[in-house]
């Protein structure tokens, strides 16, 4: 099987001022990517981190909802356009840049000059972070990324099932094509407690996202349980992990930030510049 040639973490300089790019993906749509990249943004800025959020689902832009920012973004002195701030961090999504009614038909060419667009004129500045939220899949967009900035590594988000877990394998094969490392894989919607018995619900199995972690040979960086607050806090335009900081879902969100960044921050400490956290007490 053929490798495409990219230039991975080494790529042209977009962002320059970004010490890091991670990105958010999933094999398939329905996982609850979109809802995890915003809660780790969020999360990752509430820890001491700068935080840039870019919303890479051109043909699906949800993260103007799920961040409760509607405002259309202004411009710079120099002709940049200015992401938007919400909930500690800056975003910025192709939801703000067109009428959000419209269907997007655009094929590849208008589709790759949209995602440089976000990168290189968005006034992004100095960041630790710039979490960018994928479309689900393997396409024009992973390619567009992996081809014109340096990046970090990817976390891939899926569900217990098994149908979740074989686009896992997908993802992975995809970035490790592209010469993208695999920071770690998160499991979403892993068990519903009941808030009237406590009982433990695996509504979409169990254990199945660590299994594929160890069967791919990266690392999990943990679980987030159903909690119906969570689709209610996007739907509001209000992250779960600040506006129910103390739920299980919301912890197990801040730690999966927390070891991400430990991760990412090993490796910047091995080149000899590591960025320093707060861990969760």
């Amino acid at each position: 099987m053929s490798t495409i040639s990219t230039p991975g973490t080494g790529g042209e300089s977009l962002i320059p001022q970004v010490k890091h790019a991670i990105l958010v993906a999933s094999g398939k749509g329905g996982v609850g990517k979109s809802t995890v990249a915003v809660n780790l943004a969020v999360a990752l800025g509430a820890q001491g981190a700068k935080v840039g959020l870019l919303d890479a689902d051109i043909y699906g832009p949800s993260i103007p909802i799920m961040m409760g920012i509607s405002e259309p973004p202004v411009l710079t002195a120099d002709k940049r356009i200015q992401p938007l701030p919400g909930h500690g961090i800056d975003v910025m999504s192709i939801g703000y840049l067109v009428d959000p009614d419209s269907a997007m038909i655009w094929r590849g060419p208008m589709l790759n000059g949209a995602v440089v667009q976000l990168l290189r004129d968005v006034a992004w500045g100095a960041r630790d972070y710039l979490v960018v939220d994928l479309p689900p899949g393997t396409g024009d967009v992973q390619l567009t990324i992996a081809q014109r900035i340096p990046v970090t590594g990817a976390v891939v988000v899926t569900t217990p099932q098994a149908v979740a877990l074989a686009d896992v394998v997908r993802a992975k094969h995809m970035f490790d094509k592209v010469n993208i490392p695999t920071l770690g894989l998160i499991e979403n919607m892993a068990g519903f407690v009941c808030p009237n018995c406590s009982t433990v619900h695996d509504i979409f199995a169990r254990g199945g996202g660590e299994r594929a972690a160890r069967d791919l040979q990266i690392p999990f960086l943990g679980s987030i349980p159903i909690d119906p607050r969570i689709r209610a806090g996007g739907d509001a335009g209000a992250p779960m992990v600040t506006t129910h900081p103390d739920s299980p879902a919301s912890r197990a969100m801040r730690e999966i930030a927390a070891r991400l960044a430990e991760t990412v921050a090993g490796a910047a400490s091995a080149a000899g510049g590591a960025i320093r956290i707060r861990r969760e007490p």
